[in-house]
Parts: C-alpha cells; structure tokens; sequence
C-alpha cells in the first residue's frame, strides 16, 4: 500500500511540474545598450519573500575540469560546467539553504553552467539568475518604503553587508514609483556582484578551508551578472513580479530570448570556445580550486559594459548598462551599499569605517597589482 500511495504521489507531482512548464511566459528580452523601458501600470508586489540565501555554486572557468584536496588531485571527478540553452531547465529562486545543497548534489529542476555566445562571450548561468533574484528581492524591499531613510541588513560576505536608503521626496506617479524602485533594486544587486568578486579575492569562502580566489574577478563574471540585472528589470516592469513563483515562470521564459539575442552557441562551440583560449585565459591542466587555474581576469567593475570576447570571435560584442538616473532621481544619491567590519574580514585592509563603492577602485587596483606580479601571463604548450 505504501508502494501504491508514493507511486500515486510520484504522479502527482510530476503532473504538478508538467502544468507550472504549461504556464511558463514567452517573455522577450529587452538587449538595447540602454534600457528605456517604464510600468506600464503598478503591479501587485510580493510580500514577505525571503532574501537568497548566499549565492549559487557557481562555475569557475573552463569545462571539463579536475578538483583536488590540498595537493591531493580528486580521481575520478571533473565538473562538466557547459550548459545548452535547452537545458536550462527550471529557475528557482534561492531562498534556502536547502536549494544550494540540491543544487551541488544535481537534484535542482534548475540547471547552472556556462554557454559561450558570439555577441556576450561567455555567460555564467549562476550569475545570471543570482543578480536577477537580488533585484527581485531589493525591488520588494524597497517600493513599499521608497522616499524612506532607512537600513537594510543582508547576511555577511566578510564584511557586514547594509544598505542604506537615504530620505527624499519620490514621484507622485504611481508609475514612476514603481519604476524607479525596480532600477534602485538592480543598481544595488549589480554592487553586491561586484562585491562578491572583491570579497573571493579578500578571503571570503562560502564552504570553511576552501578558497574561492579561482572565481574571483573571472572574465565572464560580471557581464552575466548585469544580464540577471537587465532580465529582471523586464520582468518587473511586465508585472512577472507578483509572487516568487511569477517571477521563477518569467525567468524561465526570458532566459531563453536574451541567449537568443546574445547568439548563444551549442555545447561543442562552447568546449571548442574554451579550447582556443586554453593557454591564455585558463590551464586546462590545472585542479579547482587552483587560483591560476585562470589566467585572464577581468578587474573592470563597470555597470555600463562589453563582455570579454576570445580575439578570434568576428561578432560584434553587445553593450549592455544599467540606468543611472530615472527623471531626475541619481540613483546614487538615494542609497548607498555599506560594508561593515565583520569578526571574520579575511583579508581586507583594517577600518573601523565602512567600506562603501568609492573604496571599490583602490581594492580591485591592489588585487590587479598583486595578480599581475604572480600570475603567468600565458602557459607554454608543447606543438
């Protein structure tokens, strides 16, 4: 009998799946350099959603990859990290630490990798769906309180993640104030992946005794995280915003028309892709979590971006950027991304201060000064 009820179970719950795969949007990726897109009309806004939990397992670059203990090489293991856009599967918003164990054991309905693209270079599926849950999360988090000074407290990356919103008088369209909500959120999700990439190279490690310095400031990184910024201003501004499940829907919808957009190319052009660049941008015979296992990073923390392109590829690189202003709010002026010190701060300089975007520069300046002084530029390959 118990066989009979799991087996009845079983069933539903994949019927459960078929019809959430039934109701997914076709949603069309809005890739113009810069993004005028507005609500049409206000939309309901979710309520009491959780903040993602950390981030995902991300890629480190390269596919087809060896791991080792310390100096002992993991047999029998290699981390495939090439991804389709037909096998994207799922998107599921990470607001649990129960979906990053699924994600690292592979029982997801939600699939992580990397596909090269013609016009994005190399796009992380982890950043981008990572950088769209955060602007989903700050966008319900701000427009209730937009105009509003106030402090929101995020789990910590070394230091003591906050920000703060500053007060000010916000439109009087309920339009506008939507709108401006949902490019505020994108703008301090895009700071946070741009921490993220500083704090990896600091110290910072989400799993204790395993460094995460191979991942940090990786050529493809921070592109894919502005591309999670973008889709999820779409989404927002179309109203695929009403619940996580709407919003998990519209992901899956969208992702597919931005690689689209993007050229993204088949599994053997990513792996051939990889292979033209092995010796420049990575050592395909180097072990995660070997820092030089890269070769080539890219310290460029800009919002306003063109991604990192092998030099044989003859497309033309996409543009994509971030708005800075809506009307005539700076998006700067109305909340600023804080790090505080934290008991663990790896190791970032010592302040009592917080650090906050204008200390970005100088700490990615000494971590490509650093890198530059011990990392080969290139690996000699036997002909």
């Amino acid at each position: 009998m118990r066989g009979i009820i799991t087996g009845i179970a079983l069933i539903l719950f994949l019927s459960g799946c078929q019809s959430r795969v039934a109701e997914v949007p076709s949603v069309a990726a809005n890739l113009t350099p810069q993004t005028g897109e507005v609500a049409k009309q206000v939309f309901p806004v979710s309520v009491n959603v959780s903040a993602p939990e950390g981030l995902r397992p991300c890629c480190a670059f390269g596919y087809d990859l060896g791991a080792k203990l310390g100096p002992v090489p993991v047999p029998f293991y290699r981390i495939g990290n090439v991804l389709t856009t037909e096998s994207l599967g799922e998107h599921v918003y990470n607001d649990s630490f129960w979906f990053g164990i699924t994600e690292v054991i592979g029982l997801s309905n939600e699939n992580l990798g990397i596909i090269y693209s013609r016009k994005g270079g190399f796009i992380d599926i982890a950043h981008v769906r990572d950088t769209a849950d955060y602007t989903y999360y700050l966008f319900t988090q701000i427009y209730p309180r937009l105009g509003e000074a106030w402090m929101l407290t995020l789990t910590d990356e070394l230091a003591s993640r906050r920000v703060q919103f500053r007060a000010f008088t916000p439109p009087d369209n309920a339009g506008d104030r939507y709108t401006l909500s949902v490019y505020l959120a994108a703008r301090l999700a895009f700071r946070m992946a741009v921490w993220h990439e500083i704090a990896q190279w600091y110290g910072y490690h989400s799993v204790p005794g395993f460094s995460e310095e191979i991942s940090a400031f990786t050529p493809e990184d921070l592109y894919s995280n502005l591309l999670g910024a973008r889709l999820a201003i779409t989404l927002l501004l179309e109203g695929q915003g009403r619940s996580v499940a709407d919003f998990n829907r519209g992901m899956q919808g969208i992702l597919p028309s931005a690689l689209a957009q993007l050229s993204a190319q088949p599994a053997d052009a990513t792996r051939a892709a990889f292979d033209s660049i092995d010796g420049r941008w990575w050592d395909k015979r180097q072990r995660v979590p070997e820092k030089f296992l890269v070769l080539y990073r890219d310290y460029n923390v800009e919002d306003d971006r063109l991604p990192s392109q092998p030099e044989q590829e003859t497309e033309a690189a996409m543009r994509l950027a971030l708005p800075r202003y809506y009307r005539n709010w700076s998006l700067a002026d109305l909340a600023v991304f804080e790090l505080w010190p934290a008991r663990d701060m790896g190791n970032l300089p010592a302040t009592v201060l917080p650090f906050t975007e204008r200390d970005f520069p100088a700490l990615i300046r000494h971590a490509a000064e650093v890198d530059a002084k011990t990392s080969p530029l290139s690996v000699q390959r036997d002909k």
